[in-house]
């Protein structure tokens, strides 16, 4: 049962990042020919990131009252209606519909969002940290496949160069569908423990709770952060050409992904809080090339450490967050955790590209270094309080 499951997530994890990368590398280029506005251009990938924040809760709560298949099912289900009405949108050039179409994409990702705990609960709480990577994993092929549909769908309607990717879209997503119908649901022990099911607060107030959380948002925020505002920095302030603006994109989304083949084993050597202590240090990074130039090498370095920092922040906070709560209280929790990140990356979307049109891609770097200086205080203050190796059994 573990191993299928995880096969399934695997895939489905594969093809709604292929999504996610598809938008983001068409949405823009698609925004600006049918947007009044071309200042509104990038309007459909805020949505988007607005989408899966604005979902995170309801779909949580769905899959409590329904299970995880179902509610992958349904998650499934949402995807391809959401291609569709983009695909139609785009054949009409409506750029209201084409937004709002984005917009349910985004929400999409609310379920697959979840296919990582769902993977977390198929094992046991020891493998955690490795049914998350390889999760994870999934994303690295989903990159290619997004990568792919745009590239090849040119051809495939030479009179709408972008329709053919989203219809093609919409087939992957009707397939991972079907993959995630084929999926069981766990039988996770939720009998309450000593002391029964503890409010929210109780939850929300654990000192492991609140770093695990803040691991995400910090990881998710900056990253999303940096990320919206690279290609217009490169490609419309900088001049460098939209090839060389993809392949940058590129091997950040594969920097993001690939290190999950390590950080399970990292985890289980060193423990989570030390992980992300190294991807908070690898998002400084970030900020200190990305400040030395501004070449193509520049922005490339920058964005593949970005990824790989990101990577070690979110798998060893999602590692972390599992272990705060027990099983009845799971869904509570994980909708606190995921509302609290992608609203920090809705937030990150929304005022990178305004923020950098008014000062400059240097202002946008040096933004990010408030919130990994808190990243690092949490972690510090928390092996403080803790003591000698508390907090590494905590978090």
């Amino acid at each position: 049962m573990p191993a299928r499951n995880l096969s399934l997530y695997f895939l489905a994890q594969l093809v709604f990042t292929a999504g996610t990368n598809l938008i983001v590398t068409l949405g823009g280029i698609v925004g600006s020919e049918i947007a009044a506005d071309p200042a509104l251009a990038t309007l459909p990938l805020s949505f988007m990131v607005v989408g899966t924040a604005a979902a995170t809760v309801p779909v949580a709560m769905l899959m409590q009252r329904v299970g995880r298949r179902l509610g992958f099912v349904a998650g499934g289900c949402l995807a391809v209606a959401s291609a569709l009405l983009a695909a139609w949108a785009l054949s009409i050039a409506s750029f209201a519909l084409f937004t709002l179409a984005c917009g349910l994409i985004g929400a999409t990702l609310a379920f697959s969002a979840q296919l990582r705990f769902a993977a977390a609960e198929s094992v046991a709480s020891e493998r955690a940290g490795t049914a998350v990577s390889i999760i994870l994993l999934g994303s690295i092929g989903g990159a290619f496949l997004g990568a792919e549909l745009a590239m090849r769908s040119p051809a495939w309607t030479p009179n709408a160069p972008y329709l053919g990717a989203l219809l093609g879209l919409a087939a992957c997503y009707a397939a991972a569908t079907v993959l995630l119908a084929c999926s069981r649901n766990v039988d996770v022990e939720t009998a309450p423990s000593a002391g029964g099911e503890r409010p929210l607060i109780a939850i929300v107030r654990q000192r492991p709770f609140l770093i695990a959380v803040l691991a995400g948002v910090v990881g998710q925020g900056a990253m999303v952060f940096i990320m919206t505002a690279t290609p217009i920095a490169m490609h419309v302030q900088d001049g460098h050409d939209l090839a060389a603006t993809a392949r940058v994109i590129q091997a950040h989304v594969i920097a993001m992904y690939l290190p999950s083949l390590a950080s399970a084993f990292l985890i289980g050597r060193f423990g989570p809080a030390k992980l992300m202590i190294v991807g908070t240090l690898a998002m400084a990074a970030t900020v200190a090339i990305g400040l030395t130039g501004r070449d193509v090498m520049h922005y490339w370095w920058a964005l593949v450490i970005l990824g790989v920092g990101w990577n070690f922040l979110f798998v060893g906070g999602t590692t972390a967050l599992v272990a705060t709560y027990r099983p009845a209280e799971r869904f509570r929790a994980q909708a606190v955790n995921d509302f609290s990140v992608f609203g920090a990356a809705a937030l990150a979307s929304l005022s990178a590209g305004a923020l950098l049109h008014a000062f400059s891609w240097s202002a946008v770097l040096l933004s990010a270094l408030p919130a990994l200086g808190l990243m690092l205080c949490a972690l510090g203050y928390a092996a403080w309080a803790g003591g000698r190796g508390t907090v590494r059994r905590e978090i």
